[in-house]
């Protein structure tokens, strides 16, 4: 999941700084999710697939083909 969150940001073309900014954190913690030395909450993880409007289940690694109700 870091590992895409990661990408997905650097091909939206924006800096760590520039993210933070837009979803009300500091730098400094997003460096921290994408380094894995904290695991992003659940808030981060919605604001995050709302601002690139991404997929969480993209993000999480699920696969497309799982049964469940969308």
């Amino acid at each position: 999941m870091i590992q895409r969150m990661a990408d997905v940001r650097t091909d939206h073309d924006e800096t760590q700084r520039q993210l933070a900014s837009a979803l009300g954190y500091h730098q400094v913690q997003i460096a921290r999710y994408e380094t894995g030395k904290n695991a992003p909450s659940i808030d981060y993880l919605i604001k995050f697939c709302r601002h690139y409007r991404v997929s969480a289940d993209y993000l999480l690694g699920l696969p497309k083909d799982y049964d469940w109700p969308r």
